[in-house]
């Protein structure tokens, strides 16, 4: 165990606040947060969201990066050496493991989504776009994915683009990078919604995402409210117990996690105000699901005025988003191996970013040359689900709802108050009761109705 590797820090507050924001806005954001949205009714949904953020996906990353930051090492070198501080099981060490294979597991599918909004960057910004129709939109995205070799190129030069920054470190690869990418992703952002403003019909998709109608609330809304809200800012993943350990004494983690959620809660309520408007204003359909970016939105982008350099920036927004979160998932692996193996960053991390990659073809060949390849048709849960579907499903339904569940657990009954009162820096006895009452009671049993819905509602 090395315990007394020492590891680079963030240079700064802003560093690690640009990093962590990056790592939780991600394709939850831009991709799944418009469609849950829209398929569960715009406004009652969205104030459920912001509440569940609030009570316990804020808890949640404190009691993460707090983690992180007493332990000072990768996931597994944290685990141990809070487990020796505070006298518990070996057992918890798990909790460590599940933040590096979690991350890991996930960027095996997460990358081939993310290759598709390169291929769709550079589609929007070619004229692709200009005059689709519904069939013609379908037809697109049915022609990309059954297409292995332009997949593998756009998920390799993603992997490619990943690994550079990893590569680099803390303050040369990951710090760098977030510095420009996280303004640049910013611009992008306010520039969009104002087209939409202009351009759209932007109090069409006001009164939809904030004009509630609790009539339509049902128990599964709430659940998926909670559910979006607790994957939306990344916890459990296991990128901000490794980001974490990087975070100068200095740095105040309520503060931090507060801005890092309300950052995260911005941008995901201004995707909604950059594509409702659009759906709107082209006659779309806002429950339209997982397709409505890659498949409803470039029918609006080939119709609207300026479609290709607004569809094109679109996409890389979406693109960036996906890289800031990708470099976060790769993190936590190359911080271990280096850490606890002695490899160099630079051999480790290209090796570990080639190793994902090779398995996660599986994941990309799911859609061309293994579509009908379902291997675990024995098992009813899983019954027609391709390689894809599988990484997907054990991701966000098994792996990342126990790490979150092991990290409640561990920091609300495991950890001493003392020790979690100075890591928090909450001097208000009132505020750290709360604080710890929300992530022993109602974050775990969120977590367990989550997962209950997910595994028996399927």
């Amino acid at each position: 165990m090395a315990t007394e590797f020492a590891h680079e820090q963030w240079s700064s507050r802003r560093a690690f606040l640009l990093a962590a924001v990056g790592s939780a806005v991600g394709l939850g954001n831009i991709w799944r947060f418009p469609y849950i949205t829209g398929v569960n009714g715009g406004g009652a949904f969205v104030i459920i969201y912001c509440v569940c953020i609030i009570v316990i996906a804020i808890p949640l990353l404190m009691a993460e990066v707090a983690i992180g930051r007493r332990g000072g090492q990768s996931p597994i070198g944290s685990m141990q050496k809070l487990i020796a501080e505070n006298g518990r099981s070996r057992f918890w060490t798990s909790l460590g493991w599940f933040s590096v294979i979690t991350p890991t597991v996930g960027l095996m599918y997460y990358s081939v989504v993310a290759g598709w909004t390169l291929d769709y960057a550079v589609s929007a910004m070619s004229g692709t776009f200009s005059g689709y129709d519904a069939k013609q939109s379908g037809d697109g995205f049915n022609a990309m994915t059954a297409n292995p070799a332009r997949m593998v190129f756009w998920q390799g030069m993603f992997f490619l683009l990943t690994i550079g920054i990893v590569a680099g470190g803390v303050r040369k690869g990951l710090e760098k990078a977030v510095t420009y990418l996280m303004p640049g992703l910013a611009l992008i952002l306010v520039a969009l919604v104002v087209y939409s403003a202009v351009t759209a019909d932007f109090s069409g998709a006001l009164r939809f995402m904030f004009n509630p109608d609790f009539s339509k609330v049902t128990s599964s809304t709430i659940l998926m409210a909670v559910g979006q809200a607790f994957f939306s800012v990344n916890v459990g993943v296991g990128a901000l117990i490794t980001y974490g350990a990087y975070i100068p004494r200095k740095v105040s983690i309520p503060n931090v996690c507060g801005i890092i959620a309300f950052a995260d809660t911005g941008v995901a309520l201004m995707m909604g105000l950059i594509i409702f408007p659009l759906v709107f204003s082209y006659g779309l359909q806002a429950g339209e699901g997982p397709g409505l970016v890659f498949v409803t939105l470039p029918i609006a982008f080939g119709q609207m005025p300026f479609g290709i350099v607004f569809g094109g920036l679109f996409f890389v927004l979406m693109a960036i988003a996906a890289l800031t979160s990708s470099i976060g998932m790769l993190e936590p692996a190359v911080s271990w191996l280096v850490e606890h193996k002695g490899f160099r960053r630079v051999p480790v991390t290209i090796f570990t970013g080639i190793g994902i990659w090779l398995f996660g073809l599986g994941a990309l060949f799911s859609f061309n040359i293994l579509a009908g390849f379902t291997p675990l048709d024995h098992f009813p849960l899983f019954e027609g689900k391709r390689i894809f579907d599988l990484i997907d499903f054990v991701t966000a339904n098994v792996l990342i709802p126990v790490g979150g569940l092991l990290i409640a657990l561990f920091a609300g009954w495991m950890m001493t108050r003392d020790s979690l009162a100075a890591e928090l820096g909450l001097d208000q006895a009132t505020t750290f009761t709360i604080w710890r009452w929300l992530v022993r009671f109602v974050a775990p049993l969120a977590i367990v109705a989550i997962f209950a819905a997910n595994i028996f509602g399927n």
